[in-house]
C-alpha cells in the first residue's frame, strides 16, 4: 500500500472533480490492483518456472525480489515525480512501463532476462502506484472520497488474496501451453485497456508551482547511494550459498555498508542545504518513528519469506498443483486482510497492545510450521493463525504517523512503506536461502520447514519486542 500522501489534509466537500468519477476511480484502482497482484502472483508459479527455465534457487529468489527492490527504492522518487510532472501523466507513464515490462517478462527466454524485466516492472509500479492515492485526494471530496478510500483499502487487501489464487489458476489452466508466462501476460490486455481509457476519464493535471530546483526535489544523490546499498546487500545474500560464499560476496556486503554510510551523510547534507532528502533527519526525530521503523520491518520480512517457502513446500513434498497451492493460501491471506481492514473497531487503548500480541500469535504459529508440515486441515488452520497474527501490521504505521507533523506525514509514510518492501526482500534472501539449503541437503521440503519456521518465529518475536517499546512510547506520549 502506498501512503505517500497525507490523509489528514482531506477537505470536506461533495462529489468528485470530474464528471466521470466512477470510471476514473475504476481506472486508477485497476492499475493499483495489477501492481499489488504482481508482488504475489509470481509465488505460485515458481516451481513451474524452475522446471521450464532450469532456474536455480537464487534465480527464483531474484525473480521475486527484483520487482520489490526496484519498487521500494524508487517509490518515494515516483511520488515526487508525480507532484512535479503531474499525477495523471506519471500514472500513464508508469502504467505503460509496467505493461511493457509485463509483456517482456512473459516472453523472457531465460532466468537472467526475466530477472532484469522484473526489475523494470517494479520501476513501472513505483511510478504508477503513488499517483493513485494522490489522485483520490485531489479528485474526490466528501462522501465520494470516503467511498473511494474504502474501495482502495479493499483493493489492497484483495490483491494479496487474488494474487495467490489467480497465479495458481493461470498456471494450472496452461493456456495455449504458456504455463507460468500467463501470470505476466495477463497484465498486457488489462494495461492496454487502461491506457486507452485513462486519457478519456482522468482529470487533467493542473500546473503545480515548484519551490525547489528539480534536483533538490528528487534527491538524486540520495537515490544514487541508496540503490547500490540495497543491491550490494541483497545480491550476495541470495547468491552466496549457491556460489560457495566467494570473496566478491563478502566485498559486496562491505561495500553495501559503505554506501549506507554515504547515504546517511548525503541525506544530512541535502537537508542542511535546504533540499528534500529521501529520508529526512527531521522526520526521524518524530516521536515513536524510529522504533516503528524497526518494528515494521520484521512482519513483512517474515510474511514475504513465508509465502515464498510455503509455496515451494506445497508444490514440493505435498505435491499440490499450482492451482491447489494457490487456493491453499486463500484462508491465510483472507485472515490477514480482514484484520487489516477491521482493527480500528478495537478500543483505542488496545491498539498499541494489539501489535505485540499479533506478532506473538504469528510467532507461535511459525514454531508449529515444521511439526504440522505434513499438510491437511491442521496445516491449513495454522496458516490462518499466522495470517491473523500478522494482520496487525497496519497498526504500526498508524501509531507512528499519529505523532508526525502534517507537513512531514507524506515523507514519513513513504519511508515506512519503503522499509516494509525492503524487509520482504531481506526476508526472502535470508529465510529463503535457509529453506533452499535445508531442502537440498535433506532432500525434503518438509524437513526444511522446521528450520524456516524457527527462523520466521525469531523474526516476529523480535518484532514483538520492538512493538512493546512502541506501545510503551505511545502511552508515555499521551498528554
Amino acid at each position: 500500500m502506498t501512503q505517500t500522501t497525507d490523509l489528514r489534509g482531506a477537505i470536506p466537500d461533495r462529489g468528485s472533480r470530474n464528471g466521470s468519477g466512477g470510471l476514473a476511480l475504476a481506472v486508477i484502482l485497476l492499475g493499483q490492483f495489477m501492481a499489488i497482484l504482481d508482488v504475489n502472483i509470481v509465488n505460485v508459479a515458481l516451481p513451474t518456472m524452475r522446471a521450464d527455465l532450469h532456474a536455480s534457487g537464487a534465480g527464483l529468489q531474484l525473480i521475486v525480489a527484483g520487482y520489490i527492490i526496484s519498487y521500494a527504492v524508487l517509490l518515494i522518487t515516483g511520488a515526487r515525480l508525480g507532484g512535479i510532472a503531474g499525477h495523471r501523466r506519471l500514472f500513464h507513464l508508469g502504467l505503460a512501463s509496467f505493461t511493457a515490462a509485463s509483456l517482456a517478462c512473459g516472453l523472457a527466454p531465460s532466468t537472467g532476462t526475466l530477472v532484469v524485466f522484473r526489475f523494470l516492472q517494479g520501476a513501472g509500479a513505483a511510478m504508477l502506484t503513488p499517483q493513485v492515492m494522490s489522485m483520490i485526494q485531489r479528485d474526490f471530496t466528501g462522501a465520494a472520497r470516503a467511498r473511494a478510500l474504502g474501495v482502495y483499502s479493499a483493493v489492497i487487501a484483495g490483491g494479496v488474496v487474488v494474487g495467490q489464487a489467480a497465479g495458481g489458476l493461470l498456471v494450472g489452466v496452461d493456456l495455449l501451453g504458456t504455463g507460468w508466462r500467463t501470470v505476466f501476460l495477463v497484465n498486457v490486455p488489462i494495461g492496454a485497456a487502461l491506457l486507452l481509457a485513462g486519457p478519456r476519464v482522468l482529470p487533467r493535471d493542473e500546473p503545480a508551482p515548484r519551490t525547489r530546483p528539480l534536483r533538490a526535489e528528487l534527491d538524486l544523490p540520495g537515490l544514487l547511494t541508496l540503490a547500490p546499498a540495497v543491491l550490494l546487500l541483497v545480491v550476495p545474500l541470495i547468491m552466496g550459498h549457491e556460489l560457495g560464499w566467494p570473496l566478491w560476496g563478502w566485498a559486496s556486503l562491505a561495500a553495501s555498508a559503505a554506501f549506507a554510510a554515504a547515504f546517511a551523510a548525503v541525506e544530512r547534507r541535502v537537508a542542511a542545504a535546504g533540499g528534500r532528502p529521501l529520508v529526512s533527519p527531521r522526520v526521524l526525530r518524530a516521536p515513536l518513528l524510529v522504533p516503528a521503523c524497526v518494528a515494521i520491518m520484521f512482519g513483512p520480512a517474515s510474511w514475504g519469506s513465508f509465502l515464498f517457502t510455503t509455496t515451494l513446500h506445497l508444490q514440493g513434498d505435498l505435491r499440490m498443483s499450482p492451482l491447489e497451492s494457490g487456493l491453499a493460501f486463500v484462508p491465510c491471506v483472507t485472515a490477514f486482510g480482514l484484520v487489516g481492514l477491521n482493527w480500528q473497531r478495537l478500543p483505542a487503548r488496545w491498539h498499541g497492545r494489539a501489535v505485540p500480541a499479533g506478532f506473538a500469535v504469528a510467532g507461535a504459529g511459525y514454531l508449529c510450521v515444521g511439526p504440522l508440515a505434513g499438510g491437511g486441515v491442521p496445516y491449513e488452520a495454522l496458516t490462518v493463525v499466522i495470517g491473523f497474527g500478522l494482520g496487525v501490521m497496519p497498526i504500526i504505521m498508524t501509531l507512528a504517523l499519529r505523532h508526525v507533523p502534517a507537513g512531514d506525514a507524506a515523507d514519513a509514510s513513504g519511508l515506512l512503506l519503503t522499509l516494509m518492501q525492503l524487509a520482504q526482500v531481506v526476508g526472502i534472501a535470508t529465510v529463503g536461502t535457509l529453506f533452499l539449503t535445508l531442502a537440498e541437503s535433506g532432500g525434503s521440503t518438509r524437513r526444511a520447514e522446521y528450520g524456516a519456521g524457527w527462523a520466521l518465529a525469531g523474526m516476529v518475536l523480535l518484532g514483538a519486542l520492538f512493538a512493546l517499546s512502541l506501545a510503551r512510547g505511545r502511552a508515555a506520549a499521551r498528554p
